[in-house]
């Protein structure tokens, strides 16, 4: 990857409102340059979408869930299929705030998901309906819960330590 394209990662990850002219002067490249940057990293799949990142806490949110599960079996992409159709059955019947559901591997643990919750309730029922899926090792199921409200939280979500982490990436490379 190109300095100028770990650059503007960087910058549009600290900031992803600001125009191409803003982006130009702060990293001494033309307008032009960052337009066709940008557009060649959205094609290449560096940019998968650009949103913000909202105080959870304020939107009702009270617990985040960091909840690790054991999945009996790697299934084949038939049973991936399958499992896809019945939590997004699931999801629609019982709707919840999920930002991420993503296979890995853990301490006898391979499945991981980061949920939003409006309360303790609100985790436990979901927790019910994660216990009911098929691929579930029930006996497996492990969740971090973290109370958005708490003063001494150090950093919730953020990409602004990433974004200062690619930027000292670029000053490095020669």
């Amino acid at each position: 990857m190109k300095d100028i394209e770990l650059r503007l990662i960087s910058e549009l990850m600290k900031n992803s409102r600001r125009s191409d002219r803003e982006l130009a002067k702060a990293l001494g490249v033309s307008q032009p340059t960052i337009s066709r940057t940008i557009k060649k990293l959205e094609t290449e799949g560096y940019i998968k979408e650009y949103t913000m990142i909202p105080d959870f806490s304020k939107l009702g949110y009270k617990i985040m869930g960091i909840t690790s599960i054991y999945q009996h079996e790697r299934p084949s992409e038939g049973g991936f299929n399958e499992i896809r159709r019945l939590t997004s059955e699931v999801e629609k019947s019982h709707p919840h705030a999920s930002l991420m559901a993503v296979s890995g591997i853990s301490h006898n643990k391979n499945r991981l998901f980061i949920t939003f919750y409006e309360d303790y309730s609100a985790y436990v029922e979901a927790m019910r309906l994660t216990k009911q899926l098929p691929f579930a090792d029930v006996d497996s199921i492990e969740s971090f819960l973290v109370n958005l409200d708490d003063e001494t939280n150090y950093r919730l979500l953020s990409m602004s330590a990433i974004a200062q982490h690619l930027a000292k990436k670029s000053q490095k490379k020669p």
